[in-house]
């Protein structure tokens, strides 16, 4: 094989292997895999240190229901939530959330946490005998219904007593606030001194919640973070399959069920708070229970020795309602990364961090992605320009090399030799185009995650008949546009001298445009601003270029 054969081929190859990347690269980006790991996954222990308790005792389990037939039903109304809350228990056993509609009905709420349907949040004592705590005695509340009026709290306050022993459970919601804090006061009047350890739990029958898009399936299951482990998802079918890996103790992070745009999480370590796990570790478990069909996120924590006359007291926040990034960040360091954005969350999430500085300002999400672009275009311009005026030339040059093609006949070094030469002479790059490209995809594979998994667009308008930018166009106004867009893009581009590449450069702007038809209609107008912005640069360069070379043909 001659050198200049040798020079086209290595070049088809960089092009093929590159597009061939962006496909592979896009494909897992969009499509994710499942991380399957495997442990053996034997339910963590309470440990207990002190003297005259049992060492590495198993976990009690009970059924998901109150034993108590005739609990009452405890109500509670705050500017967030309509909580129901099963006094015997004091376990939550509903949550409606107020500023956020379902997803099969927009004129009814969004109900995260439902017993009915085996989704509920509950908290436990354990005693030295490794039995819940006075289980057989139900607590008692003062009144069935409570209300955050103008107060910035309300505090559900549930009391129960039995030799000796006096244990106050409290549910604390605040205002403009997700995190509900479970605090428990136990006082200890007995001679001897009071060994127990604190449970919190999250019992869910693993039916998945809010569904997938035409090519995403959305992630309900467990997750985890620590500092040493980072973040997890634990997947109901990998509990299953014992094949599910976690840390099995520790004394920072949190854990919980997410879902798409929602999460309920405990947290072991809240903003600015000490640790829960103040004796030593907290154990963790995901466990599928036999008693009920029910998989269990939960975590225990030893209370500190309760001596005689001594009272203990413990709280625990449970963050649940909607992955909003502020007060995501607010409750707990990390997270944040319950939104899950998974492989693309060192681009997606800077990205929405941008996009919702912007949005505060203009206070539209529709004209905050369309600044964005503005933006990335502005910051990206050097590279763009320098690509643009590759093409332009390209695209001069187009009779020359058709000239060249159609002169060397069937002799191919004939004709790379001087293609090569053609290009030195101009000082072409026939690759300048891709780089542009490569940059620019993993900030569209970013932008895809953060407006599929950010609620905040969750129903957020735009202008007109897009009323809600994170579901496809109803009338596909935006994708027929951002086609439009595709096909004058080919027309400003240098026309392939390969047939093969000319018919795939006009068959991709149709693929594209069937796919964003399935595409939220925020991603849409993302791409079609860029486009329409590209195009009016492409289109000036050409001008541009066009102009110096008459000049230059004058002047000779």
């Amino acid at each position: 094989m001659s050198p200049d054969n040798n020079k086209d081929y290595t070049k088809n190859s960089i092009i093929f292997l590159v597009l061939t990347l962006m496909l592979i690269l896009g494909w897992n980006m969009l499509f994710p895999p499942e991380k399957k790991t495997v442990e053996n996954n034997e339910t963590p222990t309470a440990e207990v240190t002190d003297q005259n308790t049992p060492q590495n005792a198993n976990v009690p389990v009970t059924s998901a229901d109150s034993t108590f037939t005739n609990s009452k039903e405890i109500t509670v109304t705050t500017d967030n939530y309509i909580a129901k809350i099963d006094e015997a228990t004091g376990d939550i056993r509903y949550l409606e959330l107020l500023k956020h509609q379902s997803n099969d009905d927009p004129n009814t709420n969004m109900v995260l946490l439902d017993e009915t349907v085996h989704y509920s949040a509950q908290s436990r004592l354990i005693g030295a005998d490794n039995n819940f705590f006075l289980e057989n005695i139900p607590f008692t509340a003062s009144a069935d219904n409570y209300q955050l009026g103008g107060q910035d709290q309300v505090e559900v306050v549930l009391n129960k007593n039995a030799d000796g022993i006096d244990i106050q459970k409290s549910l604390i919601f605040k205002k403009d606030n997700y995190v509900i804090d479970f605090k428990y006061t136990i006082t200890n009047n007995q001679d001897n001194p009071l060994y127990l350890t604190a449970m919190y739990r999250l019992l869910h029958d693993g039916t998945p919640a809010g569904g997938r898009t035409f090519f995403t399936k959305f992630y309900t299951g467990p997750v985890v973070y620590t500092d040493e482990d980072k973040f997890k998802k634990i997947s109901f079918e990998s509990i299953d399959k014992g094949e599910a890996e976690f840390p099995k103790a520790t004394d920072n992070g949190w854990l919980g069920i997410i879902q798409h745009y929602f999460t309920s999480t405990f947290l072991l370590k809240q903003k600015r708070m000490d640790t829960v796990c103040q004796v030593n570790n907290c154990q963790l478990i995901f466990n599928h229970r036999q008693s009920d069909n029910l998989y269990e996120v939960a975590f225990t924590t030893q209370l500190p020795t309760i001596q005689n006359n001594d009272t203990k007291a413990l709280t625990v926040g449970l963050f649940s309602g909607p992955e909003e990034y502020k007060a995501l960040k607010a409750a707990a360091d990390n997270l944040p990364l319950v939104k899950d954005y998974g492989m693309s969350h060192i681009f997606a999430n800077p990205l929405f961090i941008a996009l919702q500085y912007i949005e505060s300002f203009v206070h539209n999400w529709g004209w905050a992605i369309i600044i964005l672009v503005i933006l990335l275009k502005i910051i990206l311009y050097p590279l763009n320009s320098a690509s643009g005026k590759s093409m332009a030339k390209m695209r001069q040059v187009a009779p020359k090399m058709q000239a060249i093609k159609e002169n060397s006949g069937d002799d191919k070094v004939k004709m790379q030799q001087q293609m090569m030469e053609l290009y030195k002479t101009e000082k072409i790059n026939p690759l300048g185009g891709c780089l542009p490209m490569l940059i620019q995809f993993p900030i569209f594979i970013g932008l895809y995650w953060a407006l599929f998994n950010s609620v905040e667009l969750r129903g957020a308008p735009w202008i007109g008949w897009i009323t809600d930018l994170s579901k496809p166009d109803p009338y596909y106004i935006l994708p027929i546009l951002m086609a439009v867009t595709m096909f004058l893009q080919t027309k400003l581009n240098p026309p392939p001298s390969d047939p093969m590449q000319a018919k795939m450069m006009k068959i991709i702007p149709l693929v594209f445009s069937i796919m964003f038809f399935f595409f939220p209609s925020g991603l849409v107008l993302y791409w079609l601003v860029n486009n329409i912005l590209t195009i009016l640069q492409q289109w000036r360069i050409n001008k541009s270029i066009e102009n110096n070379s008459g000049m230059v043909n004058k002047s000779k």
